[in-house]
C-alpha cells in the first residue's frame, strides 16, 4: 500500500454511511490488511483489501474467518503496542 487512507466509508444494507478511521496498516502473504474504528471509538474492525488491479477503487472485506483473524490481530497488536490510541 502506497499511501494510507486515513478513513473508509461503508455503505450498509439499509444505505446507511459508516465511517472507519484508519489505525494502522499491514500487509501479510501479499494481502493488504486494516485496522479501523469507528469515529465514536465504539467499534474495531480488521479490514482485508479483495480490490483487484483493476478496480477504481479498493474494496475491503471484514475478516471473519477466526484463523486469518488471530494472526492479524496479532500483528497489529504488535504494531501498536506503543501507540497509545485516543
Amino acid at each position: 500500500m502506497d499511501k494510507r487512507p486515513d478513513e473508509i466509508t461503508f455503505i450498509t444494507d439499509d444505505n446507511k454511511e459508516v465511517i472507519f478511521q484508519v489505525i494502522e496498516q499491514t500487509r501479510l502473504g501479499g494481502v493488504d490488511y486494516l485496522l479501523v474504528c469507528t469515529t465514536d471509538k465504539d467499534e474495531a474492525l480488521i479490514l482485508k483489501d479483495v480490490s483487484k488491479d483493476t478496480d477504481m477503487e479498493a474494496i475491503y472485506n471484514i475478516v471473519d474467518d477466526d484463523a486469518e483473524l488471530a494472526i492479524a490481530s496479532e500483528i497489529f497488536r504488535e504494531l501498536i503496542e506503543d501507540i497509545e490510541l485516543y
